[in-house]
Formats: structure tokens, C-alpha cells, sequence
């Protein structure tokens, strides 16, 4: 492992493990994941991109193994956003109040989503772009200290995808950790300080995204990133 990627890890995982009867689905004995830029997971369907995502935050409990992250608020962010039937900015509101944190950063947070004149307008009445922008800047409400994305961008236009990708870049350069599942190894390069690659549930490769891309270092990763489908 490259040293940088074990200097002061912000999250560990060790003995990680999810069975679902007798199937094994997701094994991975030791990941730590630097307190650095964005950590993308990449891997083909079926790798256990998304159940690893939801263990790190806690939304299911591994069969086995344990999970420690640095002390601080978490957020998670979904594919689909999940959004309040209230204004824009009574979401926001919610956020704020849900971390005891004052209402006055509603404008700020409006502005910084670009939805500043749509604060009075329904939430789910808002383009797809707008409704994940909302939904991300809801979680950098509470300041959290690792932010977990699955695919937010998946379902939306190059140009919503770049707002999206310009917020989690920021966040990231303001002591936001963000851990991101992705599908596009071309958002990945654009993203990633390291990726995590999966591969049946298992961790495959754990490196540097300048390495990881230039030099993969297994077949699996290889063939993915030539666009070759894996069985």
C-alpha cells in the first residue's frame, strides 16, 4: 500500500464482512481510507459497490468485522434524492435545525447550490440537477466530517453532472471527506484521489488514482478499465 494512502486514516475497516444466508457477498480484511481527497469506488455490477457504501455509514450492520471512522457528523447522499415535501428551503431548514445549526445559513447554502431564487418553490417540483444539488448541499448542512455519495450524478445531464462534480470538489477541499461510488471511470479521473476497485465482493485493488488509472495492477482492473465486461 502506498504510504500515503495509510497517513492518518480517516475511516478503517477491518474483518469487513456481509453474508446474506450462505452467501458471502462482500469480504474485504483491511481497507483505511487517508484523510485526503475523494475516494472513489469503482467496479463492474455486482461487486458490492453500494452495500460497502452503505456499511461504512452504518445504514446496515456487517456480519463481521468492524468499521472505525474519526469522530464528527456523517451524511450520505443517494442515487435518488430524497427529498422532504416542503420548499427548498424548509429542506435546508430541516438539515440546520437536525445539527443545531443556525437558519441564517439558508441564503448560503441556497446560493452555493444555485437555487437561490427557487428557496419558496416545492422541492420535488425541481429539474433532476436541481434536486440533487439540493439534496447535496442538505448534507453539507450538518458540516459532516465524511460525506458518502452513491452515483449522483448516474441519471443526469453533462451539465448537471459538472455542478455536482464542482460541490463535491469543494467540499472535499474544505475538510469534507468524500467517499463516492461511481460507474464512470472517465468522473472517477476526474475526481478521485484514490479508488477502491472491487471486484465478487472483494477488494481487488487500493491505490493512488494516478496509479490506478496509469498502471493498474490487476487483470480485473485492467480489463475494466478497458471496457471488458467481468464474470
Amino acid at each position: 500500500m502506498p504510504r500515503d494512502l495509510a497517513s492518518s486514516p480517516v475511516l478503517t475497516a477491518r474483518n469487513l464482512s456481509y453474508r446474506s444466508g450462505q452467501a458471502t457477498l462482500l469480504s474485504i480484511q483491511h481497507m483505511e481510507l487517508a484523510d485526503r481527497g475523494p475516494t472513489l469506488i469503482l467496479g463492474p455490477n455486482g461487486a458490492g459497490k453500494r452495500l460497502l457504501l452503505r456499511l461504512l455509514h452504518g445504514i446496515i450492520p456487517p456480519s463481521d468485522g468492524s468499521i472505525e471512522t474519526v469522530p464528527g457528523p456523517q451524511a450520505m447522499v443517494f442515487q435518488r434524492p430524497v427529498l422532504l415535501r416542503r420548499s427548498v428551503a424548509a429542506n435546508l431548514s430541516f438539515a440546520l435545525r437536525a445539527a443545531g445549526q443556525p437558519r441564517t445559513r439558508i441564503h448560503g447554502l441556497l446560493e452555493r447550490a444555485g437555487l437561490s431564487d427557487k428557496g419558496d418553490q416545492a422541492a420535488r417540483s425541481l429539474s433532476a440537477g436541481e434536486q440533487q444539488r439540493l439534496a447535496l448541499v442538505r448534507a453539507l448542512a450538518c458540516r459532516p466530517r465524511i460525506l458518502f455519495l452513491d452515483e449522483p450524478t448516474s441519471s443526469l445531464d453533462p451539465a448537471s453532472t459538472q455542478s455536482i462534480e464542482t460541490l463535491i470538489l469543494a467540499a472535499a477541499d474544505t475538510g469534507t471527506k468524500v467517499v463516492m461510488v461511481s460507474q464512470d471511470p472517465a468522473q472517477a479521473r476526474r475526481l478521485a484521489w484514490d479508488v477502491v476497485f472491487l471486484h465478487k465482493g472483494r477488494l481487488v485493488e487500493h491505490t493512488l488514482a494516478a496509479g490506478f488509472f496509469g498502471a493498474p495492477k490487476t487483470a480485473e482492473a485492467g480489463d475494466f478499465l478497458a471496457g471488458k465486461l467481468l464474470v
